[in-house]
This record gives structure tokens, C-alpha cells and sequence, in this order.
């Protein structure tokens, strides 16, 4: 699919998010952004690390999941798409993907703006669309 920009980021949980960045930017990663989402049982906090030409989504949860390394440690990965309801759309007129909602969450106060939906891949690994609004741009393209 053209609409396919990049790996938008990896994400992982962490216990400590303070002493995970730090751990990264020591490895050269810089911290560019930070935010928080409310989730039903609790607030994630997050950060953005960006090392060499991909980045690292940090999140301490705060919503009560449990984090080790049996439990898992690396939630999802994101892929950066152009056009995220035509993406969906696509995908579910091919039978692609299990998608998690039934359309983008749009979310204009976290790293700068963006909408994102998430669906499950054949062995079951959450992988997240996402779309960051334009710098011009309040809301996403419908």
C-alpha cells in the first residue's frame, strides 16, 4: 500500500520512565516529546525517544498493567501512515486486519496531534496505524 510512510516507532513499557530515558539518551537517543493518556483505570505517561532514524515509545503505565518481562514488555509497533481512513478502508475491503475499534481515535493534545487505530496481525501482534496531524492542521483529514 503506498499509503505506508515508515515505522512510526516501537513501543515499551517501563516501571521507571525517568530512568529509561535516561538509559536511552546515554545510547545517543534524545527525548523529544512527552504526554499522558487517560486511560478507564488510570493515566500512561509517555515519552517519545528518537535514536538515530526510528523512535522509541516509552510508557509507564499507570492504568494497572503489569510489567515484566513475562508479561511483555513490548505492547505494539507503529507504522506511519499518509491518509489514515483510507488505509483502514483498504484494509477492510481486502479482509486485512482485526481492528480494535471501529474507527481512528482521534487525539489532538498528544504530540502535536494525531489519530491512530489498532488491529491485530495473524499471530496476534498489535500493530498501531498512525497519522500525525500537519503542523497547520487541528483536526485530521476525513
Amino acid at each position: 500500500m503506498k499509503s505506508y510512510k515508515k515505522l512510526a516507532h516501537i513501543a515499551v513499557y517501563t516501571t521507571d520512565l525517568e530512568r529509561s530515558i535516561a538509559f536511552y539518551e546515554t545510547l545517543g537517543g534524545t527525548c523529544t516529546m512527552r504526554g499522558e493518556v487517560q486511560k478507564p483505570t488510570g493515566v500512561n505517561q509517555l515519552a517519545m525517544v528518537t535514536l538515530t532514524n526510528f523512535e522509541i515509545e516509552l510508557i509507564q503505565p499507570g492504568d494497572g498493567t503489569v510489567v515484566t518481562p513475562d508479561t511483555g514488555v513490548m505492547p505494539h509497533f507503529a507504522i506511519e501512515v499518509q491518509n489514515l481512513p483510507l488505509v483502514v478502508n483498504a484494509m477492510r475491503a481486502m479482509g486485512i486486519g482485526a481492528f480494535c475499534t471501529e474507527t481512528p481515535n482521534v487525539i489532538p493534545e498528544l504530540f502535536g496531534g494525531l489519530q491512530n487505530i489498532f488491529f491485530r496481525g495473524p499471530s496476534g501482534e498489535m500493530i498501531e496505524l498512525i497519522e500525525y496531524f500537519e503542523a497547520d492542521e487541528k483536526q485530521p483529514r476525513l
